[in-house]
């Protein structure tokens, strides 16, 4: 494997597959048993994952909801999702520890920098849930933050597409995918692969970012063993 440690940003929608809400039990079984097998094989593997499956902030708060209390119900849809994850993986063998921004020691541990780098070291996969515990903050930007706090190698952000386009390639057949990107032509040319907030940390850390299609079977394992496929933005 090309990486020892590595940050997994999944999407809330990712886990819908084919559904318009919640969580598709075939899709999340799919996703888990490829996680399975990079822990198997080795690697650290650390997860932030979204709760735009159940609920979204920032939509609720353009319809007239406070945004910090949109912003804390999604934080506790990532929660219900990190709690899922975490049940999936370790029926298939794998240990598992949720830590969240937002205490709730019933259902998981609070997080601490120390504790979830130790968790890594003994070989479980460690899901971060209700996201940095701030409001106004997105997912990217906690996926970058904790990349940062447990040094994580890459981040690899899965997503519905194949990678970061010039224009919206369900808009434009016309859209040119990029192979490789600077954090600097992220900003400037304002491509919506992540948050600004969250590019300026990986750059300020050297976090390289890998955009990959999380729909097509195995490309977790290619993306960790190095293969080249998505976008990859780094220095």
């Amino acid at each position: 494997m090309k990486y020892q440690r590595i940050l997994l940003k999944l999407s809330g929608e990712a886990l819908m597959g084919d559904q318009s809400y919640g969580i598709d039990p075939t899709t999340l079984q799919r996703i888990t048993d490829e996680i399975a097998s990079v822990v198997q094989a080795g690697v650290q593997v650390a997860i932030v994952v979204g709760g735009g499956n159940i609920f979204r902030g920032v939509q609720a708060a353009g319809k007239g909801m406070d945004r910090a209390s949109a912003d804390y119900v999604g934080m506790l849809a990532t929660v219900m999702n990190a709690l899922t994850l975490q049940d999936v993986l370790e029926q298939s063998g794998i240990p598992t520890r949720v830590l969240t921004a937002i205490k709730m020691e019933q259902v998981a541990e609070p997080y601490i920098r120390r504790r979830a780098i130790r968790h890594l070291e003994k070989g479980r996969v460690v899901i971060f849930g209700a996201g940095s515990g701030n409001p106004f903050f997105t997912t990217d930007t906690t996926a970058a933050l904790r990349a940062a706090e447990i040094d994580a190698q890459v981040i690899f952000k899965a997503t519905k597409v194949d990678g970061i386009y010039d224009a919206d390639p369900k808009l434009n057949p016309q859209a040119r995918r990029y192979e490789k990107l600077s954090y600097q032509d992220v900003l400037t040319q304002d491509l919506k692969v992540m948050d600004a907030t969250a590019i300026a940390l990986c750059k300020e850390n050297r976090i390289p970012i890998v955009v990959f299609d999380l729909n097509v079977k195995g490309n977790i394992q290619r993306v960790v063993t190095g293969d080249s496929i998505g976008t990859t933005v780094t220095a």
